[in-house]
């Protein structure tokens, strides 16, 4: 970005929305949960899809770049930083409520506290999710799952932005829902919020059930370092950290990035790893399993920035 487009919308943006949602060079290792990247170029929160509206309307109309991100639970930011607008839907846009058995939320929302709410309303259905790391609005683009649940089993609708800046509501079934992906994320629309379908559900066996699958991420994953999540798609018939783990790559390592050594699904940031030295990692890895064993693995983590 210019100079002079750079300042030019910072002062556009800044006339309607306070500084302080409206940050200058700001380190993306402060929001992504592998604790790495660069700074971005102007990092944006807004707090209503007004806001949103505007926001991406003046990208567009300015030909500058955007991202729209949640927690940074799933993304990889270049050391390099990104050269264009982080738009965060995180603690300005994480509004839940409940009517019935149903549950709308804005994308911004955690989905831990989605599930806690649940949990509080003595509705079931989405303890799957309790321990995710992310925001709804990630959790929809790529129908997130875990322990035998998927996004696509609770979504009622997604209220999503298109590029064309229409706001658009979605059902389940025109959502196109599949493994790692969606129609929302073939599309590039943005979302905005969604409606979670729910039963009616016993408060102290909904608790059980979220307590166990804790206990079970807590001894299986490496959770004391930072990291993002599982790092590789699941190979159809096979499992990627079994895969890497008889590649023999258990504690493999660049720099201070590592092949974790108590779930070798996750690359974790070690010792003050760079983004570099996780992206090499995440490429060696792929390339030693697909030698070995021919099969390929792809990386569910997203990258931004230049690698």
């Amino acid at each position: 970005m210019s100079e002079y487009v750079y300042k030019n919308l910072y002062q556009k943006l800044t006339e309607w929305m306070p500084e302080e949602r409206v940050k200058k060079e700001e380190p993306m290792r402060l929001h992504t949960t592998f604790r790495v990247g660069g700074p971005a170029d102007l990092f944006v929160s807004p707090n209503s899809v007004e806001e949103v509206c505007k926001v991406t309307a003046l990208c567009s109309e300015e030909g500058v770049p955007y991202y729209i991100m949640g927690n940074g639970s799933n993304l990889l930011v270049s050391d390099q930083g990104y050269r264009g607008v982080i738009i965060q839907f995180y603690k300005e846009m994480n509004d839940i409520s409940v009517e019935g058995t149903l549950l709308r939320a804005q994308a911004g929302a955690l989905l831990s506290a989605v599930a806690n709410r649940a949990l509080s309303e003595s509705l079931t259905g989405f303890e799957f999710a309790a321990g995710i790391p992310g925001t709804l609005g990630g959790a929809c683009v790529m129908n997130a799952g875990a322990y035998g649940g998927e996004m696509k089993d609770v979504l009622k609708a997604v209220t999503v932005l298109t590029q064309e800046g229409e706001v658009l509501t979605l059902s389940n079934e025109e959502l196109e829902l599949g493994y790692r992906t969606s129609v929302i994320a073939r599309k590039h629309y943005i979302v905005l919020e969604a409606e979670i379908a729910l039963s009616e559900g016993k408060k102290e066996e909904i608790q059980a059930v979220m307590d166990d699958l804790k206990e079970r991420r807590i001894t299986k994953q490496p959770l004391e370092y930072p990291s993002a999540g599982s790092t590789f798609k699941r190979p159809e018939g096979y499992f990627a950290g079994k895969l890497i783990q008889d590649a023999g790559l258990r504690g493999f390592q660049v720099g201070g990035a590592q092949v974790s050594e108590k779930h070798c699904g996750f690359v974790i940031n070690k010792d003050h790893a760079t983004a570099a030295e996780i992206a090499e990692l995440i490429r060696q890895v792929s390339e030693k399993v697909e030698a070995q064993f021919g099969v390929k693995l792809e990386p569910e983590v997203k990258r931004l920035g230049e690698f």
